[in-house]
């Protein structure tokens, strides 16, 4: 099931504090993850656990995570659904799920670990 929220959630934390500051997430993506207060959240929990979550502000997926792409696969499908989203500057580490869910990989770039995602017209609207 994926839920949507911001930090200011009462269950925001016991979901998410485990990936704030985790040394071996931030490896796996190059990234870290902020809790930022402008930031909403859409999270794939599963027996009271998250598996994987998209943050997005104002059009612009922020941060990215999942335990197994599948469960990613979910999230973006829902933030799609609901969010036009722009241009987009995120980890290389899901390119095959980016992809899938429709989003076009940007051939500009430059970036080692990160590669721009963004939506065709016709693809955001479906």
């Amino acid at each position: 099931m994926v839920v949507k929220m911001t930090n200011r959630h009462k269950e925001f934390y016991k979901l998410m504090g485990r990936f704030f500051g985790s040394r071996e997430i931030e490896k796996e993506l190059n990234d870290r993850i902020y809790d930022d207060k402008n930031k909403i959240w859409y999270i794939c929990v599963e027996k009271g656990r998250a598996l994987a979550f998209v943050s997005v502000n104002k059009n612009v997926i922020k941060n990215i995570y999942a335990v197994e792409e599948i469960y990613l696969e979910e999230v973006l499908k829902r933030v799609i659904k609901e969010i036009k989203v722009t241009y987009s500057t995120v980890t290389k580490s899901y390119i095959k799920v980016y992809e899938k869910c429709g989003f076009e990989i940007s051939k500009q770039g430059g970036y080692k670990n990160f590669v721009i995602i963004y939506m065709e017209e016709e693809e955001a609207i479906a």
